[in-house]
Order: C-alpha cells, then sequence, then structure tokens
C-alpha cells in the first residue's frame, strides 16, 4: 500500500531553509526561479513535531547523534550507580569493541563517533544495561581506554604506545562475546518510527543500514519566486541623547511563496523496518497516523523568531493505492500559478495552484489509470465537486480516513 500526500501551503515573507549565504534556498522549474524547502529540512521538522505532539513516545523515537559514549556512560551513572570515569572508559571501549571509529581530537572532542548514528533512543540505556551486566569483565579496559586518549601507556619495554597501538590494544582486550552483543544491539537498533521511516546509512557498516520506507520531495513554489531584500537597523539602547546613526545594519533575503509539497509512504515497507510482520502491533497503526499529522503541520524553523511564517497548508490531498507506482504532482506548475480574474471571480495564488493541481490528477489518472486508489482532499476554502477525490469536510476527517484507507488490507 502506497500513501501519497500533496500539499499546498502559502507563506508570508519567511527565509525557512537558507544556502551557504544565508539566501532562501531557490531552484528552476519549468525555466521559471523557484522557492525550494530542502527535503531533509522537511524531514527534520518532522522529526521535531514527533517529539513534541504526536501519539508516540521517546522510546518509540530514534536519535541521530555522535555523542553516544557519553550518553551510555551517562545512564551508567544515573541508572546503575556507576563512577564517571569508569563509565566513559567502558563506553568508549564498547564503541572500540564494535568497530565504530572515533574523531581524532583531543578531549572531549575525541569522544565522538566519526559520523552521526541514528538508532533508537531506547538502546543506549539496552546498551548500558548490558555494559552493567558484564562491568567486572569490562573492568581492565578503562586503563586501556584512558591510554588511548591520552597516547602515553608506558608498557614494560619503557617505550610509549601511540595512540594506534593503544587502540589496537583496545580492540584486542576487549571480551569478544560482549563486542557482538554490542554489535547485535547496534544491528538490531532499527525499530523506531523516524528511523523506520526515514532509514539509516552506515558506510563502514552497511548490514546496519535500513532502507527508507517514505520518500520526501524538495518543497517548490508554485509560483515564480521573487526574491527580497530587508534592510534593518538597531540602536543601543544606553546611547546619550544623540539618536542619529545606527549602532548596526544589515540585510536579511526573504520572499513569499506557495509550495507544493510531496511525499510518498511505503506502508508494506514501514511495516517491515518496525519488525511488524503480522501487523499484530500498534506501533505501525501509531507512526502511520502520526506521520500523516506532522507531515502536514511540521514548518521549518529558520528565521522564524523574525519573520513568524508559521502558515499552515491551505490544501492536502491523500492518494492511497493499493498498486501501481506513486505519482509526483509538480508537472502541474511547470507554468506558474498566479493569481486570475478580478472582482467576485478573483482567484487568487493558492486557488489556481488548486485548480492547476486536481486538473493535472485527472490527466495523469487519465493517461495511468487509478491504480485502485483511493483519493481525498481538504481545503480552507470551499473547493467544487469533481469525480474521484472525496471531500473532507474538517482536517480531522482528512486525518482519519486517510491513515484508516493507508492501514487497509493489505494487497
Amino acid at each position: 500500500m502506497k500513501l501519497e500526500l500533496h500539499l499546498l501551503q502559502n507563506f508570508a515573507p519567511s527565509n525557512l531553509n537558507r544556502d551557504d549565504t544565508g539566501a532562501p534556498k531557490d531552484c528552476e522549474l519549468g525555466g521559471h526561479r523557484r522557492a525550494r524547502i530542502s527535503s531533509q529540512c522537511q524531514k527534520r521538522a518532522v522529526r521535531e513535531l514527533f517529539r513534541l505532539e504526536s501519539g508516540l513516545g521517546l522510546d518509540d523515537l530514534g536519535a541521530r547523534t555522535k555523542r553516544i559514549g557519553q550518553e551510555i556512560a551517562r545512564t551508567l551513572v544515573q541508572d546503575h550507580g556507576h563512577s564517571e570515569n569508569d563509565s566513559i572508559g567502558v563506553a568508549l571501549a564498547a564503541l572500540e569493541g564494535a568497530r565504530l571509529g572515533r574523531k581524532k581530537a583531543e578531549g572531549e572532542e575525541g569522544w565522538k563517533t566519526e559520523y552521526l548514528l541514528f538508532l533508537p533512543r531506547r538502546t543506549i540505556a539496552q546498551l548500558a544495561k548490558l555494559l552493567h551486566e558484564k562491568w567486572a569483565d569490562l573492568q581492565p579496559l578503562v586503563s586501556v581506554a584512558d591510554e588511548m586518549e591520552s597516547g602515553d601507556g608506558e608498557p614494560a619495554s619503557g617505550k610509549k604506545k601511540t595512540k594506534k597501538q593503544a587502540k589496537k590494544d583496545a580492540q584486542a582486550a576487549y571480551p569478544k562475546d560482549v563486542g557482538k552483543d554490542v554489535e547485535a544491539l547496534l544491528e538490531d537498533a532499527r525499530g523506531a518510527a523516524d528511523l523506520a521511516l526515514f532509514g539509516r546509512m552506515i558506510a563502514d557498516r552497511p548490514e546496519w543500514n535500513v532502507n527508507a520506507s517514505c520518500q520526501v520531495a524538495h518543497a517548490i513554489s508554485t509560483n515564480r519566486v521573487q526574491m527580497d531584500f530587508d534592510f534593518f537597523t538597531a540602536v543601543d539602547d544606553c546611547k546619550p541623547e544623540d539618536t542619529a546613526g545606527s549602532d548596526m545594519m544589515g540585510t536579511v533575503q526573504f520572499n513569499s511563496s506557495c509550495y507544493y509539497r510531496y511525499c510518498v509512504l511505503d506502508v508494506q515497507a514501514l511495516r517491515d523496518n518496525l519488525g511488524d510482520g503480522d501487523g499484530s502491533g500498534d506501533l505501525l497503526n501509531r507512526s502511520v497516523d502520526a506521520f500523516v499529522r506532522a507531515f502536514v503541520s511540521a514548518i521549518p524553523t529558520g528565521k522564524q523568531n523574525s519573520m513568524a511564517a508559521h502558515s499552515f497548508p491551505s490544501y492536502a490531498l491523500a492518494v492511497v493505492r493499493g498498486k501501481g507506482q506513486p505519482v509526483s504532482l509538480v508537472n502541474a506548475f511547470l507554468k506558474p500559478a498566479r493569481p486570475r480574474g478580478t472582482g467576485d471571480k478573483e482567484q487568487d495564488l493558492v486557488d489556481d495552484s488548486i485548480a492547476k493541481l486536481e486538473d493535472y490528477l485527472h490527466r495523469m489518472e487519465g493517461a495511468l489509470g487509478n491504480g485502485g486508489r483511493f483519493t481525498i482532499a481538504w481545503a480552507d476554502r470551499d473547493l467544487p465537486a469533481t469525480n474521484g477525490i472525496a471531500r473532507a469536510g474538517a482536517l480531522g476527517e482528512f486525518f482519519s480516513e486517510v491513515s484508516k484507507r493507508a492501514l487497509g488490507p493489505r494487497t
């Protein structure tokens, strides 16, 4: 079962997703410049909304971090009563034993893994529990880990160990059975909603990879973009009575655009990633419902303190397909949308975008067939009746109907 979400969302002046120069991201489509919000930016906003308001608890979610060693050590101290120094030594040794590389840096920077690890939050507690249970076997590794940190071990030969040699000694001294248990926990650490949705790639350990069950497109403006500049100044509050001049000034780029946002969720792939092969658990149900609600509601955080661009989507279209391939409707906007008409017949930018999108959907349906699909739309305005697209009278109705249809019988 495939679930597609197609959204139209108009924003007032904003800079939601910046490039390396601080300007709003953009691109070209159909020979016209468009505003753009990257897929990664949208996924981050969805994950943050999962954490703040959804039917998912922290144990159902993942964390992306380089600081897994510090987190394991913190749990060993708080939950199992070990000392801080011993805990960090054992935690770092555990990572070395699992063949996870660490940054080549001094001090706490050297405690970080080389790249971000995406794993369920509960896995940290599971790893700490395992290390606590094997504590007696791991105690000798604390001194070896200290040598690895400083590279100044003093063996019987009187020669100082290099960090490379200390690392080899740490891996050799690590109990192989504990190392296998740690690796097994890390490899199986995939049953979190956001990890199952968005996937995980670990170059050094491809067997730990998780293929994403959800694909998210870059959001593209339906209209031709017009970049603008905000010139700002600031005055020192403690300045003498002479108020001439400014103590700080600069410019910020922004635009106002109506975005087309699109994603597709493979429900069976999500079920497999969550380990819910028979569909008996409720995590799949809660994950689908939370994702639909979060994707519609999540807004990126870029420049929000200065622009407060908290605009809800004006239109949401869901397509649930029992078979066939998903179809993006972005080509509906090869000719940019624009306000049309005057007086009582005036259509705003969103009206024209909705008309273009639904017209293109019907044209594609004529070419490809409907693939046994169910289609429903909600809007913040009256929608004309049309064949093949159910109309949701309220947003809650839209959410519940989409989740129910997406979780229907497998075909």
